[in-house]
């Protein structure tokens, strides 16, 4: 979470009163503790202070009886007022009374007390007010970053495609079934949906079906009752009644026990659950959305899943697609990524050259979105001030032959029919660890003309750096990776 600035909160008190010497003996008590206080005698002065943007105020003080305007008009003006409607307010009064205490509190004043002041509760006051600011503010901050953390980017068709279903689905009360391989993010597609639905203010509830033993799926969902089962020592609410009035996001649904998929179209079907070990039954107020990388029509094919329930679930289909169908998005995914991690770690952010981008967009990608935020991530660990090439790591996917499964092209031979040039003889396979392997091969080699270099440098590593085209602290990096020892041969 971004640090909230302390560095001016709680430290300027607007105090509006016709009585000079109630804002006498404000000033007095509160400039005292370190706050800085602006008077006002009118209502109409104080708003015209609170509207002049040159002059920030962390907390107000308004006198019920004012001249002309009164100091409960002058609250409810500030609370329509956009700019003004979150700044806390304290209203005092000589002559209260209890629907003038009622009112200030439903206008949305902070507290409330009468005259004559007491020191202690003036400051007390004070400071809870604006410690209660502070909280919501550094509140409001941490919700805007999880919101960003789960904003969708990208440009491409395939994705627009989903951005125009997600904005279709949003405002109904519909059920989508999102499918797609693992990591194209399809949960940020049902936290969009969630987010840009009626229900935003409610809770959103992740359940990973996979993640859930079969025998504790029933129970999770639903809920039990106190000694339902053995080691139930205490009742617990289940997602579905944590979701109520919100969302419930069932991922990996292609993973539930048949038992338990039913118990999901009953509730689906009439809103309608009970506990593990009650007869009682609850209806909640639920929008399900689930998830899969799964073919279930398939699974609905050998039984391994209830075509009704598949019916229920499939009312909008949304498919996230691969990255390989999102080529155009990858630039943007990984400065993203590289912006986030550099925020999250507090450091400047990294410029990517250009062939690290080109890299990473000729790369194949099985793992998808989760994949290329893991290779950014640790591009942004082992890098310097920029990323270069040198910091992209291997490509755990490539190989010059292409798949494994593929079908030699004409007129290349397979391996089976390889041999050594003597006709009907075999070559005999090399047997494993006889030689080392490409990347171990390459290590050695890198190895060793890095102890070369340095070896024709002094051992300078500057000098060594420039000659290698690399960063300095990239070549400390693979110094300690490779273990060199200075003066080594």
């Amino acid at each position: 979470m971004s640090e909230v600035d302390t560095t001016r909160i709680a430290k300027t008190v607007l105090v509006i009163d016709d009585e000079r010497n109630i804002r006498r003996t404000l000033s007095l008590v509160l400039e005292g503790e370190g706050y800085q206080v602006i008077g006002a005698e009118t209502a109409e002065e104080g708003l015209a202070i609170l509207a002049n943007p040159a002059i920030p105020v962390d907390l107000a003080i308004f006198d019920v009886k004012l001249p002309k305007m009164s100091g409960l008009e002058a609250l409810e003006r500030v609370r329509k007022d956009d700019a003004l409607r979150d700044l806390p307010v304290i209203v005092i009064s000589g002559h209260a009374t209890v629907n003038d205490a009622v009112n200030a509190i439903k206008l949305g004043a902070s507290d409330f007390f009468e005259k004559p002041l007491a020191r202690e509760r003036v400051l007390v006051s004070v400071r809870n007010v604006l410690d209660v600011a502070l909280a919501k503010r550094a509140l409001e901050e941490a919700s805007r970053e999880q919101m960003a953390k789960y904003e969708m980017i990208g440009k491409s068709a395939a994705i627009q495609r989903v951005f125009h279903e997600i904005e279709k689905v949003a405002p109904t009360r519909a059920t989508a079934l999102i499918t797609g391989e693992s990591g194209t993010g399809k949960e940020l597609i049902s936290r969009a949906i969630h987010r840009l639905s009626s229900r935003n203010g409610g809770p959103f509830v992740k359940v990973n079906c996979a993640a859930i033993p079969r025998e504790l799926i029933e129970s999770e969902l639903f809920g039990h009752e106190r000694g339902a089962f053995t080691g139930a020592q205490s009742k617990k609410r289940g997602f579905f009644e944590q979701a109520h009035g919100g969302t419930l996001f069932l991922d990996e649904i292609g993973d539930m026990d048949l038992v338990a998929q039913a118990k999901v179209l009953r509730a689906l079907q009439s809103g309608e659950i009970s506990r593990v070990g009650s007869e009682h039954v609850m209806h909640v107020d639920v929008r399900v959305l689930a998830a899969t990388n799964k073919d279930l029509g398939k699974a609905v094919e050998t039984g391994g899943f209830r075509e009704d329930l598949f019916f229920r679930l499939n009312v909008f289909p949304i498919r996230s697609p691969s990255l390989r169908e999102r080529v155009d998005d990858i630039p943007l995914l990984a400065e993203a990524f590289m912006h986030g991690f550099s925020k999250e770690n507090g450091t400047k952010g990294k410029p990517m050259d250009a062939e690290v981008i080109a890299r990473l967009v000729s790369r194949r990608w099985p793992g998808n979105i989760r994949e290329l935020k893991n290779v950014v991530e640790r591009m942004a660990i082992l890098s310097g001030e920029r990323v270069t090439v040198a910091d992209l790591p291997e490509d755990p996917h490539e190989s010059p032959f292409g798949d494994a499964d593929e079908t030699p092209e004409p007129g290349l031979p397979s391996d089976a029919a390889e041999d050594d040039g003597d006709a009907g003889t075999a070559k005999a396979p090399p047997v494993p660890g006889e030689y080392p392997t490409l990347r171990e091969h390459r290590e050695q080699s890198e190895r060793s003309y890095i102890v070369e270099t340095l070896k024709l440098t002094g051992w300078n590593i500057s000098r060594t750096a420039v000659i290698l085209g690399v960063e300095r602290t990239n070549l400390h990096k693979k110094i300690r990776a490779y273990a060199i020892k200075r003066g080594e041969s």
